[in-house]
């Protein structure tokens, strides 16, 4: 008998809204977006529509986890909410009108104000989402790149993870490093977009960055030949629109080209410099790359080198110098030693031959570059030759006083003092 009167009060309830119908035909409307990505959302909004509650916490948490769900499908963000504002709208088409428009007015403001909470906590979960897999993709690239250049991983190894990130490290790659011209300094690429610049530049070669140890670190593939030099022209140009700060300082006098006398002032160094590596294949080829781009950015550093991108190809005979750090520095001792006896020390000398090789070997170009007069540029080189015993016009002491020079600038010398020896 019980059983029998059930049957007639549920078929005479008033029926609701088909909320699977709802959520189906939101989901339809939002590009196929998964219904499963509403939740709870249709109940809870019809609740709050008949009670006027704010959805709780456990539910926004929910709709959270939701958005992080959509993030990781490859859902997005406009397709997620255009799901729960279209289950929001055909949700209240559905809903039983009200016995006076306060009652109406009610309602449509607690729908209004769930459907508010919950795309905010749905796109909260979201970004949310993003930034984790951000960080975790970082993270990864970062360890790569530790693994990579310092050369401690597998080969086999890295042109997987390497192929992960879009490098072919099994071919020819080139490195192109960023860093600032002072040492101990580090260059900060926050606010600029250098992974951006880097891939146009590269285009269609892949290229990768990353900072470390304070330098931006580019590597990209060399298919063309020319992609790392496109990539250093490009960060060049993106570099000099950078606000200083970036470290640097004011090149030596004679520096670069031994323009800048004594008491004319410093010719200006950049304040960060680029260097480009050879190309070479595999992943010790990178970090082969990588260690000759690290010692040209050095190498144009102590040279002074008025501009901000070097070579290492252009750089080779003053690696093969440093290379033999003792035999650099007994030549700078044995041959420009003396210099230091004349008044005013050796630093205007240097200059001066600076500037002479510079210009071939003429006194009048030296002088205009040095905004002497010829006759003190030629008293200055007869002071050379009465100090050191060799003659800058003669061709043989002339190679010896200009490799004695360079090693002088490789050694910031006189400014840092030689090593005993």
């Amino acid at each position: 008998m019980a059983a029998q009167e059930k049957g007639p009060r549920v078929s005479q309830r008033l029926p609701g809204p088909d909320l699977a119908a709802i959520a189906a035909a939101a989901s339809r409307e939002a590009g196929g977006v998964p219904v499963g990505l509403l939740g709870d959302y249709l109940p809870a909004a019809a609740e709050a529509a008949a009670g006027g509650r704010r959805l709780t916490a456990a539910e926004l948490s929910g709709y959270g986890t939701s958005g992080e769900q959509a993030a990781l499908a490859g859902v997005a963000l406009r397709g997620l909410v255009d799901l729960f504002l279209s289950a929001t709208w055909r949700l209240w088409r559905e809903l039983p009108a009200g016995p006076s428009p306060a009652t109406v007015r009610a309602a449509g403001l607690a729908v209004l104000r769930a459907a508010d909470d919950a795309v905010a906590a749905a796109a909260e979960g979201f970004e949310r989402a993003l930034l984790t897999v951000a960080r975790r993709e970082e993270a990864e690239r970062r360890e790569f790149f530790d693994d990579l250049l310092s050369g401690r991983g597998r080969a086999g190894d890295l042109i997987v993870r390497g192929d992960q990130l879009g490098l072919r490290l099994a071919g020819p790659h080139q490195v192109v490093v960023a860093g600032p011209a002072e040492a101990g300094a580090a260059l900060n690429p926050a606010g600029m977009e250098v992974d951006a610049v880097v891939a146009d530049a590269a285009a269609p070669s892949p290229a990768l960055v990353a900072t470390r140890g304070g330098q931006v670190v580019a590597i990209t593939g060399a298919a063309g030949g020319n992609e790392a030099d496109r990539v250093a022209r490009a960060l060049a140009r993106l570099l000099a629109q950078a606000p200083p700060g970036t470290g640097g300082r004011q090149a030596p006098p004679g520096a670069g080209t031994g323009q800048a006398p004594p008491g004319a002032g410093p010719e200006p160094s950049p304040s960060w410099r680029i260097a480009v590596g050879r190309p070479y294949p595999g992943p010790s080829g990178v970090v082969r790359s990588y260690e000759e781009a690290v010692e040209a950015l050095d190498i144009a550093e102590r040279l002074g080198l008025p501009e901000p991108v070097a070579s290492a190809a252009d750089l080779l005979v003053y690696q093969v110098l440093l290379r033999d750090r003792t035999a650099i520095t007994d030549l700078v001792r044995t041959v420009l030693m003396p210099l230091g006896a004349a008044r005013g020390g050796a630093a205007p000398l240097l200059a001066t031959l600076a500037a002479y090789f510079a210009r071939g070997g003429v006194a009048a170009a030296a002088a205009r570059d040095l905004h002497l007069s010829v006759r003190a540029v030629t008293y200055r080189l007869a002071r050379i030759r009465d100090l050191t015993g060799r003659d800058p016009g003669l061709p043989a002491d002339a190679l010896t006083l200009q490799v004695a020079v360079i090693g002088a600038r490789l050694l910031n010398w006189p400014a840092t003092p030689l090593p005993a020896g």
